[in-house]
């Protein structure tokens, strides 16, 4: 058996050859491009809740990502700058704004000199009299008009009211019927006996310090800058009202000696010296914003040139 298998395993097979050559097939085909559909994105509607508020905070996170750029510092330079630009600008706008309040304070004081000078008009029409008290009737006689000075004829013309020396404050009170002061103590209009029908014929602010505007408490009524208004009344009824500083002729005198009309609206009848009036009951004003007044300088120059007056 076995050597059966080695005899045909020995045996040879005939093999025929044939020389061919290797051609491959090349089919050219036709690409054609097919057109695709862009898909909608699904609404917000279509969206379960929570995918929505993935897919939302992932696109912002994203967008986020991209924006965030690190920021520069100002240098010490740069601030510099900054601060001398707010500074120039300040020292421009300072004496502006104080122009202003200037001005709103002359608006204020015109008022209020108006108010009080129509309040004693008002007065006088009432009782047929100006309203002064009883001390002042009796020490000032028939010396003639009166000058309710204040501090701003202290140290300066006291001498011109020598015999009774005061401020506003007995006007203010009778005109106010204010009949006791803060501290319980008697005004002039004490029992309401200057001020009978009880008459408040002047509306002004009350303030609690004596230094402020208004009406203090020591009933003195004080212009926008602090200084008491300064009241002139024709005590001898001759229609006529001689203030002590601008009744002066180094002041109200317009053009040489005694010249008639004076300054500010005033008259002088007689030519005499210190003898300028003004044609009404009364006369009230102020210092103005520089609280001074010269005796020597003439009313439209210097320091009294800022005076606030009610009767021009």
């Amino acid at each position: 058996m076995r050597a059966a298998l080695k005899q045909l395993w020995k045996r040879s097979l005939a093999i025929e050859w044939h020389e061919t050559i290797w051609q491959p097939v090349i089919t050219v085909r036709r690409v054609v491009r097919r057109r695709t559909t862009i898909k909608p994105l699904l609404t917000q509607a279509l969206l379960k809740h929570p995918d929505r508020r993935n897919y939302l905070s992932k696109a912002m996170k994203t967008s986020m990502n991209w924006s965030r750029r690190p920021r520069a510092a100002f240098t010490l330079v740069e601030l510099l700058v900054v601060i001398a630009i707010i500074a120039v600008l300040a020292a421009m706008l300072l004496p502006v704004l104080s122009r202003v309040k200037i001005k709103a304070q002359e608006r204020t004081a015109r008022i209020e000199v108006q108010a009080i000078a129509t309040a004693i008009v008002a007065y006088d029409s009432a009782y047929s009299r100006l309203p002064v008290s009883k001390e002042l009737q009796t020490t000032w006689g028939s010396a003639g008009d009166y000058t309710y000075g204040g501090s701003v004829f202290q140290n300066q013309a006291t001498t011109l009211n020598a015999n009774y020396f005061t401020n506003n404050s007995e006007i203010i009170a009778i005109l106010m019927d204010i009949t006791n002061y803060p501290s319980g103590a008697a005004t002039a209009n004490n029992g309401h006996q200057k001020n009978p029908r009880q008459n408040v014929l002047l509306n002004a602010k009350m303030t609690s310090d004596a230094t402020l505007p208004g009406v203090g408490p020591d009933l003195v009524y004080r212009d926008p800058w602090g200084n008491p208004y300064i009241i002139s009344l024709d005590l001898n009824y001759d229609e006529k009202c001689k203030d002590a500083f601008y009744s002066l002729s180094t002041v109200a005198n317009a053009a040489g000696a005694n010249s008639n009309p004076g300054l500010v609206g005033l008259v002088n009848p007689d030519t005499t010296l210190n003898n300028f009036q003004y044609q009404g009951k009364v006369m009230v004003w102020s210092a103005g914003a520089d609280k001074k007044i010269d005796l020597n300088t003439r009313a439209n120059q210097g320091v009294n040139k800022d005076n606030i007056i009610s009767w021009q």
